[in-house]
């Protein structure tokens, strides 16, 4: 089954970017499309619960914010490239924690920050903001 992929995490200081990617495993013997799915990005730091960062649908609804990151995130998709990106500026020691993408199929974002709408989970990617 599908399995997206966080990776671009890294160390950064406070006020650097970073690009994360979301992509179907390549470790399947199926080939996925993320085309139908909507994606949403998810955030846990331990001892927290797991946190709505953003989501973009499959077809031209707008995308969604937190709060905590409107104005310094950006998601986008390209379905050419089979991926979905959460460029983030900006950012702020709070903003650590592990990155998750998630995948819902046709989702229309009505729900898109509970976790439990997201059908396809996979592994996450460490961001560090030092202060």
């Amino acid at each position: 089954q599908l399995q997206p992929v966080a990776s671009g995490g890294g160390l950064v200081h406070s006020g650097g970017s970073l690009r994360l990617t979301c992509a179907p495993s390549r470790h399947t013997l199926e080939y996925y499309t993320l085309d139908p799915y909507a994606i949403g990005w998810f955030r846990q730091v331990p001892g927290k619960e797991r946190e709505a960062v953003s989501a973009i649908m499959y077809d031209d609804r707008p995308a969604k914010y937190s709060d905590s990151v409107k104005g310094r995130f950006t998601i986008s998709r390209d379905n050419h490239e089979n991926a979905v990106y959460l460029q983030m500026n900006n950012l702020k020691p709070e903003d650590s924690g592990i990155y998750y993408c998630a995948a819902d199929k046709w989702g229309d974002g009505t729900k898109w920050s509970d976790p439990t709408e997201y059908e396809h989970w996979g592994q996450g990617t460490s961001v560090t903001v030092s202060s």
